[in-house]
């Protein structure tokens, strides 16, 4: 019990502390790798099992910060604030936006598309509950794909048909329309989106190629060597031949990288080895686990244990961490690119709705579907 005394320790200090979040979670897990080893724990076949998670995760924050980049020079951003309209729905249309990109690229690079147009289109004035909706749209969007999340890849690659995760869009569309609105609220009475001229407003598509070819190089490279990062580098590298990456976005992304892989690896020691019984209001729980503790080993639990129906287990995992800045990836990303979305307490606080959102969706779900447990062919691989 104390590896879990010392892991809870480590995401108060983060929720409390976050100017010092960085080495918060770094001293948790130095402080849980010691009390490992003095256990004799086996570092090395840990270590072989979860290099894969910690390469592609790192590859991906970095290597999509730089897409950002690209997709803010190209001037795009300023472009759609004439084609948007004015209000609440173009503040919804965008989250929108965020949700369908996820589905088909990855939740972490829509919700980076989604946070750099936001500070475009609102001249640099985000509130934090939308911030927080931006990452709930990612989240959602991607589980219902199983090229949108890991977790959604993970299913499939476990014999998990696609159509099995995709009933998660039932609860991630009500949950988006409950969050939605609120959030376009928020930002609309904080700062209405800013008109521009579309004639005089100078796009450089050259700045998408490197864009269009990561992301392609991404759901390749995913579906063929469940290796993502890898593709993304590849068209990183490509691209450059086009358009030069600014490099000087890798810093920042390297620490919220650093941040979020210190946090998976304290989280990967923990002697978590059985859940309860499979069933709706264990998938419900584990959503809201997935907030504070990485949803990677839980899906892996999930997977093991077998018997759930993996729509309500995709959506579970896939939004609920959208309920804290650093309880995914995705709000990982975005607290790089606002660091005053990296304060838990003004996250639950502005974005209520958010949390609210995933109990709307999760018995929306329940309603109209019900719960249909199904065994994974290959789970027992896992």
């Amino acid at each position: 019990m104390l590896d879990f005394l010392l892991f809870g320790l480590t995401l108060l200090g983060v929720a409390a502390l976050h100017r010092h979040a960085l080495w918060i979670a770094l001293g948790g897990l130095a402080a849980v790798s010691l009390l490992k080893a003095v256990q004799g724990f086996d570092f090395g076949t840990h270590l072989g099992h979860e290099w894969r998670l910690i390469a592609n995760l790192a590859g991906l924050l970095v290597g999509f910060a730089i897409l950002a980049n690209h997709f803010e020079r190209s001037h795009l951003p300023q472009w759609m604030t004439a084609v948007l309209p004015t209000g609440k729905l173009g503040a919804l249309l965008l989250l929108g936006l965020v949700f369908v990109l996820s589905g088909v690229l990855d939740n972490i690079a829509a919700a980076l598309v989604g946070a750099t147009a936001a500070r475009i289109l609102f001249a640099g004035r985000v509130h934090i509950g939308y911030l927080a909706a931006i990452v709930a749209a990612a989240n959602a969007g991607g589980a219902g794909s199983v090229i949108g999340d890991t977790t959604t890849t993970m299913i499939w690659l476990a014999g998990g048909s696609p159509l099995q995760v995709l009933p998660a869009y039932v609860g991630a569309a009500a949950a988006l329309a409950f969050f939605g609105w609120s959030a376009s609220s928020q930002q609309t009475a904080l700062q209405p989106m800013v008109r521009a001229d579309a004639g005089a407003t100078h796009l450089d598509l050259a700045q998408l190629v490197p864009v269009v070819l990561m992301l392609i190089g991404a759901i390749a490279a995913n579906v063929l060597l469940d290796f993502p990062a890898l593709g993304v580098w590849g068209g990183l590298l490509l691209g450059a031949l086009v358009r030069t990456p600014d490099w000087s976005v890798v810093p920042g992304a390297a620490k919220g990288a650093l941040f979020l892989l210190s946090l998976v690896l304290t989280a990967s020691m923990m002697p978590v080895d059985q859940l309860p019984a499979a069933s709706w209001p264990t998938a419900l729980g584990l959503g809201v686990t997935s907030s504070f503790f990485d949803n990677i080993p839980l899906t892996k639990l999930a997977i093991a244990q077998n018997g759930y129906d993996w729509g309500f287990l995709a959506y579970a995992v896939g939004y609920g961490g959208s309920m804290l800045w650093f309880g995914s990836s995705a709000g990982v990303a975005v607290g790089g690119v606002f660091p005053e979305a990296k304060n838990a307490l003004a996250w639950l606080r502005h974005g209520w709705h958010v949390l609210v959102g995933y109990f709307v969706g999760y018995f929306v779900m329940l309603i109209v579907l019900g719960w249909h447990p199904v065994q994974l062919p290959s789970a027992s691989g896992h």
